[in-house]
């Protein structure tokens, strides 16, 4: 498969114009647990154009009852898991990996994106993001998640504009510490929702 067939198929399916928009993209994901390892396949395969991976942990046999790693990956940085990942699936999306923990002192390193999905599970690091990025990069949007565990009911995860740029996806409630654990549909659930919000960003839809 070339590069060309790559995009004519995906130009084929979304409209030129809106392929465009999607392949000059690019998103910054924080975190690729859960939330982020989702986020980026269902990125990568709309054809957006680059992605910066950050992430400082390991894959655990821990991690695949709901992310997207395989046995073959235990044991090795998920960026380098990630992007060994997306490269079968999007071969031609850009990839740049941060194998390192982003903190106040390093948002240099989504200098370059469009838009920042926070993928975080600690409340806070969430916060630390969301306000870094509001203060040092108020013209970037952000995607957020609170509250995807448990066995609730996947209606009630949603996505809410808290700000003009803010944006929050989950159901606000549900916690951890009470649920006990998480499972990949709802995560899932949550995941799908901040990918499809940077889609309808990238495309010009601001509204929810």
């Amino acid at each position: 498969m070339t590069e060309q067939e790559w995009y004519s198929t995906l130009e084929m399916r979304h409209g030129k114009e809106l392929q465009q928009k999607f392949t000059s993209a690019c998103v910054a994901i924080c975190g690729l647990g859960g939330l982020g390892s989702n986020a980026a396949i269902s990125l990568a395969r709309a054809g957006v154009g680059k992605l910066i991976l950050i992430d400082y942990d390991k894959v655990d046999i821990s991690n695949l009852h709901r992310q997207q790693y395989n046995v073959s990956h235990l044991g090795i940085y998920k960026t380098d898991a990630m992007k060994q990942t997306l490269s079968e699936i999007a071969p031609y999306c850009k990839i740049v990996t941060h194998t390192e923990k982003i903190t106040e002192d390093n948002l240099s390193l989504i200098a370059d994106c469009d838009i920042v999905c926070e993928c975080f599970d600690n409340a806070e690091c969430k916060a630390m993001l969301v306000n870094g990025v509001a203060e040092q990069y108020p013209d970037k949007y952000i995607i957020s998640a609170s509250g995807m565990s448990g066995l609730h009911t996947g209606n009630t995860i949603q996505t809410k504009k808290l700000g003009k740029r803010l944006y929050i996806c989950g159901d606000g409630m549900s916690d951890v510490d009470s649920d006990g654990t998480l499972f990949a549909p709802r995560v899932m659930l949550c995941a799908s929702h901040q990918a499809n919000t940077v889609l309808r960003i990238i495309a010009g839809k601001f509204d929810i």
